[in-house]
């Protein structure tokens, strides 16, 4: 392959090929001196700070990540409604965070020497799709406890997913979904259309079981429902049970299987802040273990920074 465009080019992720992805965009925004203490969270920055996006993007990048994921996570229609904004200048804006990622990649291509062979690294643009309970800002995407039928979940996320599908990404990342009900809402909206490839990712309790309570291998078995789905995993979830879940998925099915954990800590919703000890085991090592128990798309999550990025491409490039 030569040289990269812009247009979305429809990654499959064959299991075989390791792709880098990048770590929390908040935590390199925060890491800025960007004030994120506020219910649209890294979204407000598609207002006020567009550029502190794109250079986020651009520190994970820079150090060796494949993957963009855009500031969509906790934005929608009723957050931007609630400071003032119609469901115009919403769309809009959701579709930004899609944009920033792509100025972030030509950015990123127009600084960096081009390779022996001519080659560029293929790099991706990942819509980000947060769950529900991201948009309640309480903390309960850590709870899947909405009290919402598949049917109300799937009319919730029908507008929003439509606006990143349109914005043009290479691929949905279907992250941090706390319970197989919202996981299945999701897989079902995308059977319904053609539209980009997507990953599934759920946030996990342990090493068996959803946020929700629900059988790990009921999660990711979803991921055989539609071919749209071409990766499945875990995301925002304590390191140290990944590798068991790396397992469990890969035993679920033959599509690729992304893992993108936190540090460790834990949210507090009511203080806004991270508690608890910031782990070690987003690094090379731990890395190691993941793809030898089948992962193949790896990254982290929140509180996983650059540094940490920067270690697990030297594993794939080694």
């Amino acid at each position: 392959m030569g040289t990269m465009t812009d247009a979305p080019i429809r990654p499959s992720f064959p299991a075989r090929d390791v792709i880098i992805l990048d770590g929390g965009l908040a935590t390199e925004l925060e890491r800025r001196g960007n004030d994120l203490s506020d219910p649209l969270w890294s979204a407000r920055l598609l207002i006020e700070a567009p550029g502190e996006i794109v250079a986020a993007h651009l520190a994970y990048f820079r150090a060796g990540a494949r993957v963009a994921t855009s500031a969509s996570y906790q934005a929608s229609f009723e957050g931007f409604g609630a400071r003032g904004m119609d469901r115009l200048k919403a769309t809009e804006l959701i579709g930004r965070s899609v944009e920033l990622a792509r100025e972030a990649r030509r950015q990123h291509r127009a600084e960096s020497s081009p390779a022996r062979d001519g080659r560029e690294p293929s790099l991706f643009v990942a819509a980000s799709v947060g769950p529900y309970g991201a948009v309640l800002a309480d903390g309960s995407e850590y709870r899947g406890d909405y009290r919402l039928t598949v049917a109300e979940l799937a009319t919730w996320h029908a507008p929003r997913l439509a606006v990143l599908e349109d914005a043009g990404p290479d691929v949905l990342a279907i992250e941090t979904i706390p319970s197989v009900d919202e996981g299945r809402a999701l897989v079902e909206l995308l059977a319904r259309r053609p539209g980009p490839p997507a990953w599934l990712s759920f946030t996990c309790a342990d090493g068996a079981r959803t946020r929700h309570g629900e059988a790990v291998e009921t999660a990711f078995a979803l991921a055989e429902a539609t071919d749209r789905i071409v990766a499945v995993g875990i995301n925002c979830t304590a390191p140290e049970h990944a590798e068991e879940l790396v397992r469990r998925a890969r035993a679920e099915t033959d599509k690729a299987i992304v893992v993108y954990p936190n540090s460790g800590e834990t949210w507090d919703p009511r203080a806004r802040r991270w508690t608890g000890r910031v782990g070690t085991d987003v690094g090379a090592a731990s890395a190691g273990r993941w793809l030898e128990a089948g992962a193949s798309l790896i990254g982290g999550c929140c509180r996983v920074g650059p540094e940490r990025i920067a270690e697990l491409a030297a594993i794939a490039l080694g």
